[in-house]
């Protein structure tokens, strides 16, 4: 994948996907989508999304992808595959709105799991390569870890919220590959 950007750009692909699969008539409204960071909550949007990047995995493979190629034919380093989990909350003056925007999200979610190239560099052209996409899929997490999370990042009440983990996001590096020097060879003469 691309550079460091490519974790801030994978959530942003994220939030994308919901806001162009909204459509305002079917709710009598328009929503805000949002990623969050912890401070986003102390005063959250009144009526929407969010995304928040609570936790980020090294995926554990058990080999780590190879380096691309830059432009001149040189191999990179190894590439870095992450796992990014985050939260998806919905936000509503009304229970019944709530669960219906988280309903709504995670049906399109569950339409939508592999994120392609097309759709990653809609906004990131310049992060993703075009042989890329990402899958989001539900996971687990405790009821205490989730309230963990609540209690760590507001002291509001908690709203409705589905864990997923955005997966594989590579970030390549920007470093050549080092090869090292070659072994020097010697002959020895036996007596």
């Amino acid at each position: 994948m691309g550079d460091y950007r490519a974790i801030a750009g994978a959530c942003e692909a994220v939030k994308d996907i919901l806001r162009s699969a909204f459509d305002p008539a079917q709710f009598d409204r328009t929503i805000e989508f949002k990623v969050y960071t912890g401070k986003d909550f102390e005063e959250p949007i009144s009526t929407g999304l969010s995304l928040f990047l609570y936790r980020i995995f090294h995926f554990g493979v058990n080999k780590t992808p190879s380096g691309r190629l830059d432009n001149n034919g040189k191999r990179m380093r190894p590439k870095l595959p992450l796992e990014l989990h985050v939260l998806l909350t919905s936000w509503a003056p009304t229970a019944d709105l709530q669960h219906k925007l988280i309903g709504w999200a995670m049906r399109v979610l569950e339409d939508t799991p592999i994120i392609s190239s097309a759709v990653l560099r809609m906004n990131n052209s310049k992060i993703f390569f075009n042989d890329e996409s990402i899958e989001i899929v539900p996971t687990e997490l405790s009821t205490e870890n989730l309230f963990r999370i609540w209690e760590t990042v507001t002291d509001k009440n908690y709203q409705i919220s589905v864990p997923y983990v955005i997966r594989i996001v590579f970030l390549d590096s920007m470093y050549e590959e080092y090869i090292g020097v070659p072994v020097q060879q010697r002959d020895l003469e036996l007596k």
